[in-house]
Protein backbone atom coordinates (compact mmCIF):
# COMPACT_ATOMS: atom_id res chain seq x y z
CA UNK A 1 0.00 0.00 0.00
CA UNK A 2 1.10 3.17 -0.90
CA UNK A 3 2.07 5.59 2.06
CA UNK A 4 2.25 9.63 1.67
CA UNK A 5 4.19 11.05 4.67
CA UNK A 6 4.40 14.67 5.73
CA UNK A 7 3.51 17.59 5.26
CA UNK A 8 7.19 18.51 6.06
CA UNK A 9 8.35 21.59 6.98
CA UNK A 10 11.70 21.06 4.71
CA UNK A 11 12.65 17.97 2.36
CA UNK A 12 16.66 18.53 1.71
CA UNK A 13 16.57 14.75 -0.55
CA UNK A 14 20.21 16.01 -1.65
CA UNK A 15 19.40 14.85 -5.09
CA UNK A 16 21.49 16.53 -8.23
CA UNK A 17 24.73 17.29 -6.24
CA UNK A 18 28.29 16.58 -7.57
CA UNK A 19 30.03 13.54 -6.44
CA UNK A 20 33.21 15.26 -6.10
CA UNK A 21 34.66 18.70 -4.72
CA UNK A 22 33.72 21.34 -2.59
CA UNK A 23 29.93 22.20 -2.00
CA UNK A 24 27.99 25.32 -0.96
CA UNK A 25 24.75 25.35 0.66
CA UNK A 26 23.19 26.89 -2.24
CA UNK A 27 23.37 24.00 -3.91
CA UNK A 28 20.70 21.89 -1.52
CA UNK A 29 17.55 21.31 -3.28
CA UNK A 30 14.74 21.82 -0.66
CA UNK A 31 11.07 21.48 -0.91
CA UNK A 32 9.08 23.34 1.81
CA UNK A 33 6.14 21.96 2.87
CA UNK A 34 6.75 18.38 1.63
CA UNK A 35 5.84 14.74 1.62
CA UNK A 36 7.46 11.61 0.98
CA UNK A 37 5.21 8.53 -1.31
CA UNK A 38 6.73 5.27 0.05
CA UNK A 39 5.55 2.13 -1.23
CA UNK A 40 6.83 -1.22 -0.30
CA UNK A 41 10.03 0.36 1.09
CA UNK A 42 10.90 1.94 -1.95
CA UNK A 43 10.18 6.14 -2.45
CA UNK A 44 8.06 6.42 -5.17
CA UNK A 45 8.11 10.50 -4.97
CA UNK A 46 8.94 13.11 -3.34
CA UNK A 47 7.61 16.79 -3.56
CA UNK A 48 4.67 19.16 -2.33
CA UNK A 49 2.86 17.02 0.05
CA UNK A 50 -0.17 18.61 -0.72
CA UNK A 51 0.21 17.70 -4.57
CA UNK A 52 1.14 14.52 -4.30
CA UNK A 53 -1.88 13.82 -1.98
CA UNK A 54 -4.42 14.95 -4.86
CA UNK A 55 -2.20 12.97 -6.95
CA UNK A 56 -2.73 10.30 -4.95
CA UNK A 57 -6.44 9.73 -3.08
CA UNK A 58 -5.45 5.77 -2.33
CA UNK A 59 -2.33 6.77 -0.44
CA UNK A 60 -2.47 6.54 3.51
CA UNK A 61 -1.35 9.54 5.63
CA UNK A 62 0.89 9.67 8.37
CA UNK A 63 0.82 13.29 9.41
CA UNK A 64 3.75 14.95 10.34
CA UNK A 65 2.55 18.00 13.51
CA UNK A 66 4.54 20.61 13.84
CA UNK A 67 8.28 21.96 12.00
CA UNK A 68 10.03 18.52 10.88
CA UNK A 69 13.47 18.44 8.68
CA UNK A 70 13.23 15.23 6.47
CA UNK A 71 16.82 14.14 5.32
CA UNK A 72 18.10 10.51 3.99
CA UNK A 73 19.39 8.36 6.65
CA UNK A 74 23.28 8.55 7.73
CA UNK A 75 25.34 6.17 5.99
CA UNK A 76 28.39 5.84 8.53
CA UNK A 77 30.88 3.70 6.35
CA UNK A 78 33.57 2.85 8.76
CA UNK A 79 32.67 1.05 12.07
CA UNK A 80 34.20 -1.89 14.49
CA UNK A 81 31.03 -1.70 16.59
CA UNK A 82 31.62 -6.47 16.83
CA UNK A 83 33.75 -5.98 19.87
CA UNK A 84 33.67 -7.46 22.96
CA UNK A 85 35.08 -5.76 26.72
CA UNK A 86 36.12 -1.55 26.80
CA UNK A 87 39.16 0.33 27.07
CA UNK A 88 39.12 2.43 29.08
CA UNK A 89 42.19 1.39 30.82
CA UNK A 90 43.54 2.48 27.49
CA UNK A 91 41.72 5.94 27.58
CA UNK A 92 42.85 7.10 31.45
CA UNK A 93 46.17 6.20 30.15
CA UNK A 94 45.77 8.22 27.03
CA UNK A 95 44.43 11.03 28.60
CA UNK A 96 47.54 11.21 31.45
CA UNK A 97 49.89 11.50 28.69
CA UNK A 98 50.76 8.05 27.44
CA UNK A 99 51.44 7.60 23.83
CA UNK A 100 49.22 4.86 20.97
CA UNK A 101 52.19 2.86 21.04
CA UNK A 102 53.32 2.95 24.66
CA UNK A 103 49.80 1.87 25.47
CA UNK A 104 50.35 -1.02 23.05
CA UNK A 105 53.42 -2.35 24.75
CA UNK A 106 51.76 -2.07 28.09
CA UNK A 107 49.22 -4.58 27.08
CA UNK A 108 46.26 -2.20 25.64
CA UNK A 109 45.96 -1.38 22.32
CA UNK A 110 44.25 -3.27 19.51
CA UNK A 111 45.40 -6.99 21.30
CA UNK A 112 43.13 -6.10 24.45
CA UNK A 113 39.98 -6.24 22.23
CA UNK A 114 41.31 -9.36 20.60
CA UNK A 115 41.77 -10.90 23.87
CA UNK A 116 38.42 -9.94 24.98
CA UNK A 117 36.77 -10.08 22.03
CA UNK A 118 37.71 -13.88 21.36
CA UNK A 119 36.71 -14.65 25.10
CA UNK A 120 33.12 -12.88 24.14
CA UNK A 121 30.63 -16.06 22.48
CA UNK A 122 28.95 -14.94 18.85
CA UNK A 123 25.74 -14.70 20.80
CA UNK A 124 27.24 -11.99 22.95
CA UNK A 125 28.99 -10.27 20.45
CA UNK A 126 25.75 -10.70 18.37
CA UNK A 127 23.88 -9.01 21.40
CA UNK A 128 26.33 -5.96 21.81
CA UNK A 129 25.85 -5.26 17.91
CA UNK A 130 22.52 -4.96 17.64
CA UNK A 131 22.29 -2.95 20.75
CA UNK A 132 25.05 -0.37 19.16
CA UNK A 133 23.10 -0.73 15.82
CA UNK A 134 19.97 0.09 17.19
CA UNK A 135 21.31 3.16 19.06
CA UNK A 136 23.07 4.63 15.29
CA UNK A 137 19.63 3.96 14.30
CA UNK A 138 17.97 5.67 16.69
CA UNK A 139 20.35 8.47 15.88
CA UNK A 140 19.42 8.48 12.28
CA UNK A 141 22.11 6.60 11.05
CA UNK A 142 20.45 3.97 8.96
CA UNK A 143 23.00 2.00 7.17
CA UNK A 144 26.46 0.91 9.08
CA UNK A 145 28.98 -0.37 7.79
CA UNK A 146 30.60 -3.06 10.80
CA UNK A 147 34.57 -4.46 10.49
CA UNK A 148 36.05 -7.37 11.74
CA UNK A 149 39.47 -7.64 13.02
CA UNK A 150 39.55 -8.20 16.91
CA UNK A 151 39.02 -12.01 15.95
CA UNK A 152 42.85 -12.46 14.05
CA UNK A 153 42.10 -16.06 13.62
CA UNK A 154 40.55 -18.83 11.18
CA UNK A 155 37.60 -19.10 13.95
CA UNK A 156 37.63 -15.92 15.62
CA UNK A 157 37.48 -13.41 12.78
CA UNK A 158 34.10 -16.11 11.30
CA UNK A 159 33.43 -15.71 14.93
CA UNK A 160 32.99 -11.78 14.47
CA UNK A 161 31.50 -12.23 10.70
CA UNK A 162 28.73 -14.62 12.18
CA UNK A 163 27.48 -12.49 14.51
CA UNK A 164 27.37 -9.21 12.11
CA UNK A 165 25.43 -11.58 9.75
CA UNK A 166 23.34 -13.04 12.74
CA UNK A 167 22.81 -9.03 13.82
CA UNK A 168 21.65 -7.97 10.66
CA UNK A 169 17.90 -9.74 11.04
CA UNK A 170 17.57 -8.60 14.29
CA UNK A 171 17.74 -4.73 13.90
CA UNK A 172 16.40 -2.77 11.35
CA UNK A 173 19.86 -0.68 10.13
CA UNK A 174 20.96 -1.60 7.47
CA UNK A 175 25.25 -3.53 8.50
CA UNK A 176 27.48 -4.03 5.56
CA UNK A 177 30.17 -6.16 6.73
CA UNK A 178 33.98 -5.98 5.74
CA UNK A 179 36.40 -8.34 6.88
CA UNK A 180 39.69 -6.53 8.71
CA UNK A 181 41.56 -9.92 9.42
CA UNK A 182 44.79 -7.16 8.60
CA UNK A 183 44.49 -5.44 11.36
CA UNK A 184 47.78 -6.18 12.70
CA UNK A 185 49.50 -9.83 13.00
CA UNK A 186 48.41 -11.75 16.06
CA UNK A 187 50.72 -12.10 18.35
CA UNK A 188 50.38 -15.54 19.07
CA UNK A 189 51.11 -16.05 15.03
CA UNK A 190 54.10 -17.90 14.40
CA UNK A 191 55.18 -15.98 11.30
CA UNK A 192 55.82 -12.52 9.82
CA UNK A 193 53.80 -9.63 8.48
CA UNK A 194 53.77 -11.55 4.44
CA UNK A 195 52.64 -14.85 6.18
CA UNK A 196 49.96 -13.66 8.04
CA UNK A 197 48.40 -12.25 5.16
CA UNK A 198 49.31 -14.84 3.39
CA UNK A 199 47.17 -17.55 5.73
CA UNK A 200 44.49 -14.62 5.81
CA UNK A 201 44.25 -15.13 1.65
CA UNK A 202 44.63 -18.87 2.05
CA UNK A 203 42.35 -20.14 4.69
CA UNK A 204 40.12 -17.53 5.54
CA UNK A 205 38.88 -15.64 2.80
CA UNK A 206 37.28 -18.47 1.11
CA UNK A 207 35.37 -19.50 3.72
CA UNK A 208 34.25 -16.31 4.07
CA UNK A 209 33.08 -15.92 -0.11
CA UNK A 210 31.71 -19.62 0.74
CA UNK A 211 29.50 -18.35 3.78
CA UNK A 212 28.60 -15.14 2.11
CA UNK A 213 30.07 -13.35 4.93
CA UNK A 214 31.68 -10.21 3.59
CA UNK A 215 31.99 -8.97 0.27
CA UNK A 216 34.90 -6.09 1.15
CA UNK A 217 38.39 -6.75 2.61
CA UNK A 218 40.30 -4.08 4.31
CA UNK A 219 44.17 -3.22 6.06
CA UNK A 220 45.75 -1.75 8.33
CA UNK A 221 48.50 0.38 6.95
CA UNK A 222 50.87 1.51 9.50
CA UNK A 223 54.47 1.25 11.51
CA UNK A 224 52.55 -0.83 14.00
CA UNK A 225 50.40 -3.27 11.61
CA UNK A 226 51.19 -3.78 7.72
CA UNK A 227 53.84 -1.97 5.94
CA UNK A 228 53.16 -0.20 1.77
CA UNK A 229 54.41 -3.26 -0.01
CA UNK A 230 52.80 -6.46 1.63
CA UNK A 231 49.53 -4.33 1.91
CA UNK A 232 49.27 -4.00 -1.87
CA UNK A 233 50.02 -7.33 -2.75
CA UNK A 234 47.40 -8.59 -0.29
CA UNK A 235 44.71 -5.75 -1.86
CA UNK A 236 45.63 -7.40 -5.45
CA UNK A 237 45.22 -10.55 -4.46
CA UNK A 238 41.89 -9.94 -2.57
CA UNK A 239 40.22 -8.15 -5.33
CA UNK A 240 41.83 -10.70 -7.49
CA UNK A 241 39.53 -12.97 -5.78
CA UNK A 242 36.37 -10.56 -6.00
CA UNK A 243 35.84 -8.57 -2.76
CA UNK A 244 36.22 -4.70 -2.84
CA UNK A 245 38.94 -3.22 -1.11
CA UNK A 246 39.45 -0.09 1.14
CA UNK A 247 42.31 0.76 3.51
CA UNK A 248 43.27 2.34 6.98
CA UNK A 249 45.64 4.74 5.31
CA UNK A 250 47.81 7.59 7.07
CA UNK A 251 46.61 7.60 10.72
CA UNK A 252 49.40 8.18 11.77
CA UNK A 253 52.53 8.11 9.02
CA UNK A 254 51.48 9.17 5.34
CA UNK A 255 51.80 6.02 2.44
CA UNK A 256 48.55 4.20 2.87
CA UNK A 257 46.50 6.22 0.41
CA UNK A 258 48.97 5.77 -1.97
CA UNK A 259 48.45 1.81 -1.72
CA UNK A 260 44.80 2.41 -1.75
CA UNK A 261 44.62 4.65 -4.99
CA UNK A 262 47.11 2.30 -6.80
CA UNK A 263 44.93 -0.78 -6.01
CA UNK A 264 41.62 0.90 -6.86
CA UNK A 265 39.75 1.26 -3.52
CA UNK A 266 37.30 2.17 -2.39
CA UNK A 267 38.11 4.40 -0.03
CA UNK A 268 41.01 5.30 1.83
CA UNK A 269 39.85 5.82 5.62
CA UNK A 270 41.44 8.16 8.56
CA UNK A 271 43.85 10.43 6.23
CA UNK A 272 45.17 12.53 9.22
CA UNK A 273 48.51 12.37 8.64
CA UNK A 274 47.81 12.90 4.69
CA UNK A 275 49.45 15.64 3.25
CA UNK A 276 49.91 17.75 0.09
CA UNK A 277 50.71 14.88 -2.38
CA UNK A 278 48.70 12.76 -0.83
CA UNK A 279 45.44 15.26 -0.95
CA UNK A 280 46.43 15.68 -4.70
CA UNK A 281 46.44 11.73 -5.40
CA UNK A 282 43.31 11.28 -3.87
CA UNK A 283 41.69 14.44 -5.44
CA UNK A 284 42.62 13.16 -8.78
CA UNK A 285 41.64 9.21 -7.92
CA UNK A 286 38.06 7.60 -7.69
CA UNK A 287 38.97 6.28 -4.41
CA UNK A 288 36.83 8.06 -1.20
CA UNK A 289 38.65 9.71 1.08
CA UNK A 290 36.84 8.95 4.60
CA UNK A 291 37.56 11.09 7.32
CA UNK A 292 37.14 9.80 11.39
CA UNK A 293 36.53 12.47 13.53
CA UNK A 294 35.88 10.55 16.43
CA UNK A 295 39.27 8.96 16.31
CA UNK A 296 40.93 12.72 16.48
CA UNK A 297 38.57 13.31 19.26
CA UNK A 298 39.00 10.17 21.31
CA UNK A 299 43.17 10.07 20.27
CA UNK A 300 43.52 13.75 21.07
CA UNK A 301 45.01 14.52 17.63
CA UNK A 302 44.49 16.73 14.58
CA UNK A 303 41.47 15.98 12.33
CA UNK A 304 41.73 14.99 8.46
CA UNK A 305 42.40 17.60 6.28
CA UNK A 306 38.52 18.07 5.32
CA UNK A 307 38.76 21.24 3.70
CA UNK A 308 41.60 20.82 2.43
CA UNK A 309 40.54 18.05 0.59
CA UNK A 310 37.88 19.13 -0.61
CA UNK A 311 38.52 21.71 -2.27
CA UNK A 312 41.32 19.66 -4.24
CA UNK A 313 38.44 18.08 -5.69
CA UNK A 314 38.19 14.84 -3.56
CA UNK A 315 34.92 12.95 -2.71
CA UNK A 316 34.96 13.35 1.23
CA UNK A 317 33.15 10.77 3.27
CA UNK A 318 32.84 11.04 6.75
CA UNK A 319 32.19 8.32 9.26
CA UNK A 320 32.10 7.90 13.36
CA UNK A 321 35.03 4.83 13.26
CA UNK A 322 32.97 3.95 16.64
CA UNK A 323 35.40 1.38 18.26
CA UNK A 324 36.63 0.22 21.80
CA UNK A 325 39.76 1.86 21.71
CA UNK A 326 40.18 5.47 19.82
CA UNK A 327 36.71 5.95 19.22
CA UNK A 328 34.54 4.85 21.97
CA UNK A 329 32.14 7.49 21.97
CA UNK A 330 29.80 6.70 18.65
CA UNK A 331 28.00 9.75 18.07
CA UNK A 332 28.41 10.64 14.23
CA UNK A 333 26.53 14.17 14.20
CA UNK A 334 27.84 15.45 17.59
CA UNK A 335 31.70 14.65 15.78
CA UNK A 336 30.81 15.83 12.24
CA UNK A 337 29.01 19.20 14.25
CA UNK A 338 32.46 19.76 16.47
CA UNK A 339 34.66 18.85 12.92
CA UNK A 340 32.89 21.06 10.53
CA UNK A 341 33.09 23.74 13.11
CA UNK A 342 37.28 23.59 13.12
CA UNK A 343 37.69 22.44 9.63
CA UNK A 344 35.47 24.83 8.34
CA UNK A 345 32.96 22.64 6.28
CA UNK A 346 29.39 23.95 4.99
CA UNK A 347 26.66 21.90 5.55
CA UNK A 348 25.78 20.85 2.26
CA UNK A 349 29.70 19.50 2.21
CA UNK A 350 28.59 17.82 6.08
CA UNK A 351 25.38 16.34 4.73
CA UNK A 352 26.86 14.94 1.45
CA UNK A 353 29.80 13.31 3.63
CA UNK A 354 26.96 11.47 6.13
CA UNK A 355 24.67 10.25 2.89
CA UNK A 356 25.32 10.11 -0.77
CA UNK A 357 29.30 10.56 -0.61
CA UNK A 358 29.51 7.92 2.42
CA UNK A 359 27.02 5.59 -0.26
CA UNK A 360 29.99 6.09 -3.04
CA UNK A 361 32.13 4.28 -0.25
CA UNK A 362 30.45 1.49 -0.38
CA UNK A 363 29.51 0.98 -3.29
CA UNK A 364 26.12 1.24 -2.46
CA UNK A 365 23.62 2.93 -5.28
CA UNK A 366 20.15 2.91 -3.81
CA UNK A 367 20.56 4.89 -0.22
CA UNK A 368 21.83 8.22 0.35
CA UNK A 369 19.07 10.49 -1.36
CA UNK A 370 15.55 10.88 -1.49
CA UNK A 371 14.55 10.10 -4.91
CA UNK A 372 12.23 7.65 -6.96
CA UNK A 373 13.28 3.99 -6.65
CA UNK A 374 15.68 4.26 -4.02
CA UNK A 375 15.02 2.94 -0.64
CA UNK A 376 12.90 4.65 2.11
CA UNK A 377 15.45 5.21 4.19
CA UNK A 378 14.77 9.25 6.37
CA UNK A 379 15.08 10.50 9.10
CA UNK A 380 13.26 13.90 10.96
CA UNK A 381 14.77 16.72 12.70
CA UNK A 382 12.15 18.70 15.17
CA UNK A 383 13.09 22.09 13.70
CA UNK A 384 12.05 24.31 10.56
CA UNK A 385 15.33 25.56 9.73
CA UNK A 386 18.16 22.96 8.28
CA UNK A 387 20.80 25.04 9.85
CA UNK A 388 20.03 24.39 12.92
CA UNK A 389 20.70 20.13 12.99
CA UNK A 390 24.66 21.12 13.12
CA UNK A 391 23.77 24.34 15.06
CA UNK A 392 22.89 22.34 18.19
CA UNK A 393 26.31 20.30 18.14
CA UNK A 394 24.83 16.77 17.92
CA UNK A 395 22.34 18.00 20.91
CA UNK A 396 19.23 17.86 18.43
CA UNK A 397 18.25 13.84 17.49
CA UNK A 398 15.70 13.11 14.77
CA UNK A 399 12.32 12.15 15.94
CA UNK A 400 11.23 9.95 13.65
CA UNK A 401 13.57 7.38 11.74
CA UNK A 402 12.26 5.12 8.50
CA UNK A 403 14.25 2.90 6.96
CA UNK A 404 12.71 -0.16 4.14
CA UNK A 405 12.56 -3.20 6.52
CA UNK A 406 14.80 -5.41 5.45
CA UNK A 407 18.93 -5.96 4.73
CA UNK A 408 18.20 -6.26 1.12
CA UNK A 409 21.72 -4.59 -0.75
Amino acid sequence: MKKLTGPFTQILPLTGMPQKGALQDEQLHIIPNGGALVEDGRILAVGDFEKLRRQNPDAGIEEITGPQVLLPGFIDCHTHICFGGNRAKDYAMRIAGKTYLEIAQSGGGIWDTVTQTRAATEAELTSWLVECANRHLAEGVTTIEVKSGYGLSLAEELKQLRAIKAASLKTKAKLVPTCLAAHMVPRDFAGSQGEYLEYVLNELLPVIKQENLAGRVDIFIEKSAFDAERAFAYLSDAKQMGFDITVHADQFTAGGSKVAVETGALSADHLEASGEAEIKLLANSNTVAVTLPGASLGLGMQYAPARKLLDAGACLAIASDWNPGSAPMGDLLMQVAVMSAAEKLTTAEVLAGLTYRAAAALKITNRGILAPGMFADMQAYPCADYREILYYQGKMKPVNVWTADFNDF
